[in-house]
């Protein structure tokens, strides 16, 4: 499943990223709360817009609810470290991927879908990215969270084929994945998640 992870995405998470992580992560694991909320949030707002597409509805529901169950563990997580809830932003990563959607119909589905299991995908690889340098808790809570994401992954991008042209689905994973991998691999003045390569490293 990693090599199909690994060939889906442009480049691999940055060594400089993973070093990043391991100095501050408190706000790797405030990030991945907010961004669990989120994909749950992103799962729910689908469900809302499309509501006649049958497939979508049924797997936006159940991802709805295993991302709210993640959201619950990290919280767990942040409790059981003394970690304080605090507001952070949000990274460039998200919004500079969706200012790739089409804004006509039905390529703004395909798109919102593509977007999804690239968001999906970059997280399970950065969960591997990080896996073995974690402590022993953390290493298998982020371990457990490898085959979901890559669950997510695979039902977004099979989502935008169920409702897409294969041709034009081809053409837009490329041209998102150019994007992607910028936002990946250049500065970024702040550490997320998904943020970029550490502008101080």
């Amino acid at each position: 499943m990693l090599s199909e992870i690994r060939e889906f995405l442009g480049c691999a998470t940055p060594d400089a990223w993973v070093e990043a992580a391991l100095r501050d992560q408190e706000v790797l694991l405030i990030d991945h709360k907010n961004n669990e909320f989120k994909a749950a949030s992103t799962a729910l707002a689908l469900i809302a817009k499309y509501s006649t597409h049958e497939e979508l509805v049924n797997f936006m529901s159940r991802l709805a609810r295993e991302e709210l169950r993640h959201h619950e563990q990290v919280l767990a997580i942040l409790k059981k470290r003394g970690i304080g809830l605090r507001p952070i932003s949000a990274s460039r990563y998200a919004s500079g991927l969706r200012a790739a959607v089409r804004n006509h119909e039905p390529h703004k589905l395909i798109d919102t879908l593509i977007v999804g299991a690239f968001i999906e995908c970059r997280s399970c690889e950065r969960f591997a990215a990080l896996v073995d340098h974690l402590d022993a808790d953390l290493a298998k809570f982020y371990g457990s969270l490898l085959k979901s994401e890559a669950r997510h992954f695979q039902g977004y991008l099979g989502l935008a084929r169920r409702y897409g042209d294969e041709a034009d689905i081809e053409k837009r994973v490329a041209h998102i994945r150019e994007i992607e991998a910028q936002l990946i691999s250049s500065p970024d003045e702040e550490f997320r998640f998904h943020s970029g390569v550490p502008s101080a490293a």
